[in-house]
């Protein structure tokens, strides 16, 4: 294979500078792999809230390690935010 070759069949990867992102386009930035945990409180109840990159509510835990376990369990990485 020549790189004549090689460079045909590569797919073309457009880049980007995220610098140059607007607001929206950085919420949708991993919107599907990354899920972040915070504390709440809600109803006078203390818990965990889980929320999508873009800040869509997804699901609401009792439990700190059960909410982490949730977002892995969904094949996303938990980030923390206090």
């Amino acid at each position: 294979m020549t790189d004549e070759t090689m460079n045909t069949e590569m797919p073309n990867v457009a880049s980007f500078d995220l610098r140059h992102m607007s607001v929206e386009q950085l919420g949708r930035l991993g919107v599907s792999q990354i899920a972040y945990v915070k504390p709440v409180t809600v109803n006078g109840q203390h818990g965990f809230a889980i929320h999508a990159a873009d800040g869509t509510p997804m699901a609401l835990t009792a439990d700190r390690d059960v909410a982490m376990a949730a977002v892995l369990q969904h094949e996303m990485h938990p980030l923390s935010v206090h």
